[in-house]
């Protein structure tokens, strides 16, 4: 009767924040930032740290340049090149663009390990996890909201890390931080460090369901993304097609090359790898003769130019987000499969 006859009910109001407490962030997403602020606060620091510090070394850019000799036009092997003068400058450039590109490199490590230990298995050894899920959270929107997070986290801020690391570079020399072909430089200098990050978060949450306990979990990860990484380590170069160069072509390669193999061809057609004789004779007619006396009829190299980075780097960024993809399907089957 007190609606018909416009009275408010009786008892206590419903609780209305007011003030800056009216503004608050809340929801899943502001839970997983706030349960997991300590390793956002950690990882964001370090960030601060890499940037700043690309940010110093490309003042230094100008005057490491300056410690690389030139190259000669005529050299055969312009891989030779180069010759660096360790001036204080030159090591502080290259030590710590280094330092730099291997921290975004093994970040998937750090990542597997708090994705298996914290992100996912603490919680379903503790319990939180099923807290949650009773208070009107399904299990699959908490593992999607707890991999979103992080993934959208990772994404950008490894790719600011990129970039930075890639005017860094610019602004020095590719003698100083390394060829593109480095395991270190390839990782850091391109999408292949985000996908490296993501299937690392994937395979921790991964392993945290799979074992629901955090050490185990932990340990699990850190193998799952070791395997990973020492897979696509060895097999890179043959992602995609190489290149193979005969005659004086194959003893005058550009900078930047990786060379696969090399080696020289028989009277009898056979190729003989890592036989480089007369390969040092700048002279045409000394070198004819070389090949006459030798009896070989032929070099041949094998190598990547610096234009295959691209396709190598999409290539394996297509692998690692196929992995990445096939970790968290499994996440959901098994979360689905238990809690169905």
């Amino acid at each position: 009767m007190s609606t018909l006859t416009g009275q408010r009910p009786s008892g206590p109001a419903p609780y209305r924040p007011s003030g800056p407490a009216r503004y608050r962030p809340s929801g899943l997403t502001w839970t997983v930032l706030r349960l997991h602020r300590t390793a956002l606060y950690v990882w964001g620091a370090a960030l601060l740290v890499a940037a700043a510090a690309l940010i110093w070394l490309v003042a230094a850019g100008p005057d490491a340049r300056a410690t690389v000799g030139g190259c000669d036009a005529a050299d055969p092997f312009p891989m030779d090149c180069g010759t660096v003068h360790w001036t204080t400058t030159a090591r502080i450039y290259s030590y710590g663009l280094a330092l730099v590109s291997a921290g975004v490199t093994f970040q998937m490590f750090a990542v597997a390990v708090w994705a298996g230990a914290v992100l996912t298995g603490r919680e379903l050894e503790s319990g939180t996890a099923r807290l949650a899920w009773t208070q009107s959270v399904t299990p699959a929107r908490w593992l999607a909201t707890r991999l979103a997070v992080p993934a959208a986290l990772l994404t950008a801020g490894t790719a600011l890390a990129v970039l930075l690391g890639n005017w860094t570079r610019r602004a020095g020399n590719g003698h100083l931080s390394g060829g593109w072909f480095n395991t270190n430089v390839f990782i850091s200098s391109g999408p292949v460090a985000i996908t490296y990050a993501l299937a690392g978060l994937a395979l921790g949450a991964l392993a945290g369901l799979a074992l629901r306990r955090a050490l185990p979990a932990a340990a699990a990860a850190l193998a799952a993304a070791y395997v990973l990484y020492e897979v696509l380590d060895r097999i890179r170069m043959s992602l995609w097609p190489s290149v193979t160069a005969t005659g004086r072509a194959a003893l005058q390669l550009p900078n930047g090359t990786l060379v696969l193999e090399q080696g020289v061809v028989s009277g009898d057609g056979r190729r003989l790898s890592n036989y480089m004789a007369c390969s040092g004779i700048d002279n045409s007619a000394a070198l004819g003769k070389c090949m006459r006396e030798s009896e070989w009829t032929d070099f041949w190299t094998t190598y990547h130019p610096e234009s295959h980075y691209w396709p190598l780097q999409l290539v394996e960024s297509g692998l690692l987000l196929a992995v990445t993809g096939l970790a968290a399907a499994a996440a959901f089957a098994l979360l689905r499969r238990r809690h169905a």
